[in-house]
């Protein structure tokens, strides 16, 4: 047993772990289900959460790498991701919603780095994720419906 201590959606966290405890197991746990289980071999993104503002994935990253980060789940970020979930639902790329954790996720991360991305930098973000329902080109169309809105609101 290893014990750790992180910043949970802002929260200081201190717990005890066992030596081989993923980290998604450690979010559930303590109330995040935003983060899914999906294929558990780090290929569907439906784990992401943000650690230090990066993207990871948290089916294969055990809780004592996270001892003294900082972890973001949809759970804590609810605010800023309202800016554009509404954008994507308005496309149908929401159809089951399993995937929106991931892709919103993601997405929060690529506008923080990079606040008017082209198509392809989307593409390329989103890329390790999956939506089984709808692809990638509903959420590409809401995203960049919701970069033409921010843009019209700036010119306004």
């Amino acid at each position: 047993m290893i014990e750790i201590s992180l910043t949970l959606n802002g929260k200081k966290i201190t717990d005890t772990v066992s030596d081989d405890s993923l980290l998604i197991d450690f979010l559930r746990d303590h109330r995040c289900y935003s983060v899914k289980r999906g294929c558990e071999t780090s290929n569907c993104g439906l784990c992401t959460v943000l650690m230090d503002d990066m993207p990871v994935l948290s089916c294969s990253l055990l809780t004592a790498r996270a001892n003294g980060h900082t972890i973001y789940t949809l759970e804590g970020l609810t605010e800023e991701a309202s800016e554009f979930v509404g954008f994507i639902a308005d496309q149908g790329a929401d159809q089951c919603g399993f995937c929106n954790p991931g892709f919103v996720m993601n997405t929060i991360a690529l506008l923080r780095t990079n606040p008017d991305p082209t198509d392809d930098e989307i593409k390329s973000f989103l890329a390790g994720n999956l939506c089984r329902c709808s692809g990638y080109e509903g959420q590409l169309r809401g995203i960049r419906n919701f970069l033409n809105s921010r843009e019209k609101n700036k010119e306004a």
